[in-house]
């Protein structure tokens, strides 16, 4: 752990997760026609609530809106009935998924060539010179069996990403699969329109990894070392309250709060453009005919002040699981 090959592999498996450059924007037919039968829409609407996956409905006139709140790294022994959203998935009209990168070929040969920078600390600095006294013994325990110290120079990002991983269990083995993959697999099947919500450029992905200084990942690093405390039992957990609709306690799991502040959506450049991307397509759905689904990060829907919090703000009635 804390070698600068596994933090380069690190970092680039979550840039291709994050930004599949190779993706395409799935757009084979048009969209189905903007009036919809009243029993079809009844129907839709029902299956997102038997879904085991948390969603919640708002309507508006001829416009429906279902936001389907996923996790990432759902551990394989933990499995949850998808037939619900794959049949609601099938009746919508256009699909918003997560955020995509452009990622290119020179993208990744920046991250090899800047391996250094990204991944270990300024010269002559270690962690101690970042986290508090306390934060720094809690971590000092945590890695207490490691036989190399190499960590106490790493990135700060890739010291929390990998005590999320070998600590915390979060995407430690084979995953099962989640909402994104099963509304995915869906969508092609049934030759819906799908598009990411928004796009983010490669070249500002990496950026913000080799500018930022490290006092930006201290969050990450502290909300991490709490998952890496709670164990890898955290990571099943919040997967099995996920099923179960119990959305306060996902919100508020350790695994959650690290992913809130981590890059990217803690990186202070690049979380308000995600945000905003999500407030935007939203927006368009309520005021755009027919049955739109959106599958967006469960803490981004359900945070205080969050898009369900928002649209509860603006006087629209959203049905679903509780979300406070």
């Amino acid at each position: 752990m804390g070698s600068s090959v596994k933090s380069v592999a690190v970092f680039a498996s979550i840039l291709l997760a994050f930004a599949p450059a190779a993706s395409p924007v799935l757009a084979q037919t048009p969209p189905n026609a903007a009036a919809q039968d009243a029993i079809e829409l009844d129907e839709v609407v029902v299956l997102a609530r038997r879904s085991g996956a948390p969603m919640w409905t708002i309507t508006r006139g001829d416009s429906t809106l279902i936001l389907v709140g996923s996790i990432r790294a759902i551990p394989r022994d933990v499995t949850w009935r998808p037939d619900a959203l794959e049949q609601a998935t099938a009746k919508a009209d256009l699909i918003l998924l997560p955020q995509e990168g452009r990622a290119s070929f020179s993208d990744i040969l920046r991250v090899i060539w800047r391996a250094r920078t990204i991944g270990r600390m300024p010269q002559g600095q270690t962690t101690a010179d970042y986290l508090s006294p306390e934060y720094q013994a809690r971590l000092e325990a945590l890695m207490a069996g490691e036989r190399s110290q190499t960590w106490r120079g790493q990135s700060l990002l890739f010291t929390s990403i990998d005590l999320m991983q070998d600590k915390a269990g979060f995407g430690a083995g084979r995953d099962a699969p989640d909402a994104v993959d099963v509304v995915r697999r869906a969508g092609r099947r049934a030759r819906i329109d799908m598009r990411p919500v928004g796009t983010v450029r490669g070249d500002e992905l990496v950026d913000s990894l080799i500018n930022a200084p490290q006092t930006v990942h201290v969050r990450c690093a502290e909300r991490a070392i709490a998952a890496a405390e709670a164990g890898p039992e955290s990571s099943r957990d919040r997967a099995i309250d996920w099923r179960a609709f119990r959305v306060p306690d996902v919100v508020n799991s350790p695994i959650e709060q690290a992913l809130n502040v981590c890059w990217p959506w803690g990186d202070p450049d690049l979380a308000p453009q995600l945000h905003q991307q999500w407030a935007a397509a939203v927006e368009t759905a309520m005021i755009s005919p027919g049955t739109t689904m959106g599958v967006a990060p469960i803490r981004l829907l359900a945070e205080e002040g969050g898009v369900l919090d928002s649209l509860v703000a603006r006087g629209f009635e959203v049905v679903g699981p509780e979300w406070k």
